[in-house]
């Protein structure tokens, strides 16, 4: 089993498939770090040498941010944008879409499940 930035990508699938489990890199980019290392996209992770696994390991961290990095990055974006109180950052505090998405109807899924309001009583 291949350990690359902190992650054991499983070895019967693909290298160009594997490398998406990382959090932060996906096919993109994946194809990109094949190309650039000479690997096959279609070579299989258990066929590649020890070599080429450190080599694809070295390049994902000089070259990205991935993983535990990312995800304090992304976190801090949110939390500056929290302190500074601009729209999207009261947007995040109010737990609804961000990026200018309709409420009246959907987000269920940043909103959570529709709670009924009781009806008027006659």
């Amino acid at each position: 089993m291949a350990r690359i930035a902190g992650v054991n990508i499983p070895t019967a699938k693909r290298v160009e498939i594997a490398l998406t489990y990382i959090h932060g890199i996906g096919r993109t980019t994946a194809k990109a770090i094949c190309e650039k290392l000479g690997i096959k996209p279609e070579t299989r992770v258990n066929e590649l040498s020890d070599a080429e696994v450190i080599k694809i390991r070295e390049t994902i961290d000089n070259d990205y941010v991935v993983e535990g990095d990312l995800r304090r990055e992304v976190a801090m974006d949110i939390k500056r944008l929290t302190d500074l109180g601009c729209y999207r950052g009261l947007r995040h505090r109010k737990k609804l879409p961000v990026r200018g998405q309709r409420t009246s109807t959907n987000a269920r899924t940043r909103k959570g499940k529709a709670v009924p309001i009781a009806g008027k009583k006659k």
